[in-house]
């Protein structure tokens, strides 16, 4: 019954709060601002919804009023809300294409200033990376990066992909590692039931990237990789 009660809500407030924010924002000279509260409110809603405790820690290690690539791992369907609920920054996600063919949501997505990035082939990625980069510049914000690509199956944490690091490297944006803790115990793909877990959001230590070299992406990647890692592990070894 949890489950179904959550997927009620989702279904109504994104309805009810995107397509509110969506028209709004068509009044507004900039709806990101608006689409931000947005997306953090039905996030909240969202968790709220299914009685599922959560919290995070580590946000004296970010300042409000900076941009940063937040970096974690993703391992269910509410990794997203957990981060847009928990972090405090005007935050945006890089996103699959294919999502701007779901009718509201992708509307919300595109007033709230998001990325989409079509991996169809690599010079499509590059321009979409590129227009990234001009659009982040001319509207500063925060971006929400799951570089694994898709959701675990096992909860383990896979390869980060490198894309969103260069970006953030020659953006010259601190990356924050950071580590969604509890969602796949709460709910794994493929399954129907909600667990009891608490989830939190761990955050580790900015990653000042300006005197970063993109040649070093694929370390870059795996150090970043392993402090999400660490920090998943060390609020494991808490809970036990």
């Amino acid at each position: 019954m949890r489950t179904i009660w959550v997927i009620f809500n989702l279904i109504i407030w994104t309805i009810i709060l995107g397509g509110g924010g969506v028209i709004l924002s068509l009044f507004l000279r900039n709806g990101t601002d608006l689409m931000a509260w947005v997306a953090q409110t039905w996030s909240k809603l969202i968790l709220g919804s299914g009685g599922i405790q959560y919290s995070i820690s580590g946000l004296d290690k970010i300042s409000q009023n900076q941009s940063y690539f937040f970096v974690g791992n993703h391992a269910s369907g509410f990794d997203i809300p957990l981060a847009y609920a928990t972090i405090p920054n005007k935050m945006v996600s890089i996103a699959k294409i294919e999502l701007k063919k779901i009718p509201v949501f992708a509307q919300a997505l595109t007033a709230g200033g998001h990325i989409f990035v079509d991996r169809s082939n690599h010079d499509k990625a590059i321009d979409s990376l590129e227009k990234a980069k001009k659009s982040l510049n001319e509207d500063p914000r925060s971006i929400l990066l799951f570089p694994e690509g898709t959701r675990s199956l096992d909860g383990q944490i896979k390869s980060f992909k490198r894309g969103g690091i260069v970006m953030a490297i020659q953006m010259g944006i601190p990356i924050v590692p950071m580590a969604l803790c509890g969602t796949f115990e709460l709910l794994t793909k493929g399954s129907w039931g909600l667990g009891k877990t608490p989830i939190e959001t761990v955050l580790g230590e900015p990653i000042i990237t300006k005197d970063l070299d993109t040649k070093d992406r694929r370390v870059i990647a795996e150090q970043i990789r392993d402090e999400v890692i660490r920090l998943k592990n060390e609020w494991e070894a808490k809970r036990r």
